[in-house]
């Protein structure tokens, strides 16, 4: 297809026509937006990468207990925005603002939530969207990578539903935590 068909959202202008690329529900999700939920599995491990991860966790809005949580995300887009809003079990909110700079494959998008800043790249990997974590800045001022955990991301569409996983590491530590799954669009949406 032509790019221009794509040329409507932050997201399809910043890829261009590789946005093509992407599996035609991710094109979809970040043209129109849209609900997705369903179950997912949170994971802080045992120890003191655990006992960081849950610090981490409850500074950018993740519950404290571990296991299976219900999950509600609602994409949205302003002029030059992708707005990322999650529900953790209809109680624990994340709210993610992502701006684009620069076009696929040498920019990146810098994602903030709360006071936390990061400068993601993106990789298309079998038709899905792999975050590529380039910096990090708190309350816009730039950290040392090898002091802030490492994120590690992707979403991609598996059996028409919407795969992710969010896992964060330090080295010798190890995970600190993650939260990956499955979720289904709403068909109200």
């Amino acid at each position: 297809m032509a790019s221009n068909t794509y040329m409507k959202s932050p997201t399809s202008n910043w890829f261009g026509d590789a946005f093509s690329e992407l599996d035609p529900l991710l094109q979809k999700l970040h043209l129109q937006g849209g609900k997705l939920s369903g179950t997912v599995k949170l994971n802080y491990p045992a120890g003191l990468s655990g006992l960081i991860g849950k610090r981490i966790g409850s500074k950018i809005g993740l519950p404290k207990q571990a296991g299976y949580i219900e999950l509600d995300v609602e994409i949205t887009h302003k002029p030059n925005q992708l707005i990322w809003s999650r529900t953790f079990n209809k109680s624990h909110k994340m709210i993610s603002i992502f701006e684009p700079h620069g076009s696929y494959p040498e920019g990146y998008w810098s994602e903030t939530t709360g006071k936390l800043s990061l400068e993601l790249g993106v990789e298309i990997k079998n038709h899905g969207w792999h975050w590529v974590q380039r910096k990090v800045k708190f309350l816009e001022i730039p950290l040392p990578l090898f002091l802030f955990p490492s994120s590690h991301a992707y979403k991609t569409i598996n059996n028409g539903k919407y795969e992710f996983s969010v896992v964060f590491s330090l080295p010798i530590l190890g995970e600190l935590l993650s939260y990956k799954g499955e979720l289904s669009a709403n068909k109200n949406a």
